[in-house]
């Protein structure tokens, strides 16, 4: 009897130190078969394997999957970055002393920072990686906190931040010529939000070249930017689409050039894709403030 009443302390000597001695890593079976994870001779509980979560597996696949798309967005503003750079051969001897100033470094700061905090969650994801989702998490709570106090700002400031992004549009359209990083900003603008100006298609009056006033052939008309169809046969692209169109009335011109302006476009943007700039929120805290599936706790779980 004496011998009886020592063997589940025995056992659960075994139990504490000896889990690595356990066959194949599997807890002994319970009577009744499957690893519930309660020894057969002493009573007491052995380690017993993570049991398949179908949440924890849908949330894993889901943080690859956006990581993988967010990663491929930030490798393409990057390579977008350098192209502009190139492109405007701004790592030339003669320039390289303001490059500081160039735009096409924020571009490349941006996907540089985006696709390595978004390979990092992927990666880390994949591989069950603490050190990578500690600092995924740690970007993320990062960026949201950015964007949380941006938006407080810009709620708060909206008027004058409203004000301040029309003259910068304005300043940008009357350097239209002369800077090739506004040229740039300004075409790229208003072919991806299909407007023409700030705040109308009237506003390429106060650049000097689109003035009526101008000599040259591009008075009282627009960029190819403006155009509704830039592309002649949908592979040229005809640089004087927007010639004279401003001498025409709205109804003739509304089929030609955008006549909205970009401003306007922005919100119109903004509110159609309010949903989707939601969810991807509504994701990325989900991801930050649910620990991701077996990361911590890689080795099998203790019951007492």
């Amino acid at each position: 009897m004496l011998k009886e009443d020592k063997d589940p302390e025995v056992s659960s000597v075994l139990t504490r130190e000896d889990t690595a001695g356990v066959p194949d890593g599997n807890p002994e079976p319970a009577e009744g078969g499957g690893p519930s994870g309660t020894s057969a001779r002493g009573g007491n509980r052995l380690p017993v394997s993570r049991p398949f979560i179908l949440t924890d597996c849908l949330l894993k696949y889901l943080l690859i999957f956006s990581n993988l798309i967010f990663s491929v967005v930030g490798l393409v503003t990057l390579a977008l970055g350098l192209w502009g750079l190139a492109e405007k051969e701004s790592l030339a001897q003669e320039k390289i002393g303001h490059i500081g100033t160039d735009p096409m470094l924020l571009f490349i700061t941006l996907g540089l920072m985006l696709s390595l905090l978004c390979l990092s969650g992927c990666v880390g994801a994949v591989r069950e990686n603490e050190c990578l989702l500690q600092a995924f998490s740690a970007g993320l709570l990062v960026l949201v906190s950015a964007q949380v106090l941006a938006a407080i700002v810009l709620y708060t400031l909206q008027g004058q931040i409203e004000g301040y992004v029309r003259s910068v549009m304005l300043t940008a359209i009357s350097r239209y010529q002369d800077d090739l990083d506004f040229r740039f900003i300004v075409d790229e603008i208003q072919t991806g939000l299909q407007c023409c100006g700030a705040d109308t298609y009237q506003d390429w009056e106060i650049n000097i070249y689109f003035n009526c006033s101008a000599p040259g052939v591009q008075a009282c008309g627009v960029p190819a930017s403006c155009c509704i169809d830039p592309l002649e046969n949908g592979t040229v692209w005809n640089s004087q689409c927007g010639l004279d169109t401003r001498l025409l009335n709205e109804f003739s011109a509304q089929s030609v050039v955008f006549l909205g302006g970009c401003l306007g476009g922005a919100a119109r943007w903004i509110e159609r894709h309010a949903g989707v700039i939601g969810t991807v929120e509504v994701v990325f805290l989900g991801t930050w403030c649910r620990e991701p599936p077996e990361a911590a706790g890689r080795g099998p779980s203790t019951h007492s």
